[in-house]
């Protein structure tokens, strides 16, 4: 006669199985957020659709201005998604305590933050694909490698999520919300999304050149509106934005 164990065997599921489970709860979450939708998807959208229609040539320069914008919005999605989204999110739970609660679960922290990773990187896919579908629809006309705009998309993304990871680990929560709308504006404003660089004068473009954002959306723009190769120059800036966002982000990010 076979005898049949029925001794509960408690023990924490396989990281593999946490770690997905805990990405597509992350990714609800921000999906069912109104504000954050805002952020990520409806503000892009809007201003790709307005400046394509409104006669900004002055600004764009010449040729038709889906091509110019599209990859500038592109970038701002990045940035919406991985820096101001992820720190205002990340920031809340670390006042109201949630993350000081998953920390004290099976799932590793360095799980949590993967798992924040992947909820960024789901989203950004969303969003490149409905801006490029209207993008496509208003007559632009993308050049250049998929894998050059790949690189500068993830290396982007690694970039504006340090830097919010690390706003949203030393600073209280109310002042993430500020400072991020505010750097996020900022940024739109002089980042190279809308406006040129070459806009500015040269002493301040100096400056611009080196944020991340301009390299991103310089970098989106050299190869899907130009049809360049490998942008080095600009996957350098947004590499070594990385290296110091996420280990900085490492050191003094407080889980409390």
């Amino acid at each position: 006669m076979t005898t049949v164990d029925y001794s509960p065997k408690p023990g924490p599921a396989p990281v593999g199985r946490m770690l997905l489970a805990q990405t597509a709860l992350e990714t609800r979450m921000l999906l069912r957020n109104g504000e954050q939708l805002l952020l990520t998807v409806v503000i892009p959208t809007v201003l790709l659709v307005l400046f394509s229609a409104v006669d900004v040539v002055a600004v764009t320069g010449p040729g038709k201005r889906v091509d110019f914008l599209a990859p500038g919005l592109l970038a701002l999605a990045v940035l919406s998604t991985a820096f101001t989204g992820q720190a205002i999110a990340t920031g809340f739970e670390r006042r109201y305590g949630v993350l000081k609660r998953l920390g004290a679960t099976p799932l590793p922290r360095w799980a949590l933050l993967t798992a924040k990773t992947g909820c960024v990187l789901v989203t950004e896919a969303l969003q490149v694909a409905l801006l490029s579908v209207i993008a496509l629809a208003l007559g632009w006309s993308p050049h250049g490698s998929p894998l050059s705009v790949v690189l500068l998309l993830v290396l982007g993304t690694a970039a504006f999520s340090g830097l919010g990871l690390l706003m949203a680990g030393t600073l209280k929560a109310e002042a993430t919300l500020a400072a991020a709308n505010l750097v996020f504006v900022l940024l739109l404003l002089g980042g190279g999304v809308i406006v040129p660089l070459t806009k500015f004068p040269s002493a301040v473009r100096a400056v611009l050149d080196l944020l991340p954002i301009s390299a991103l959306s310089d970098g989106l723009r050299a190869v899907l509106q130009n049809g360049a190769g490998v942008p080095w120059s600009d996957l350098g800036i947004l590499a070594v934005w990385s290296v110091l966002g996420l280990a900085a982000a490492a050191r003094f990010f407080r889980w409390e």
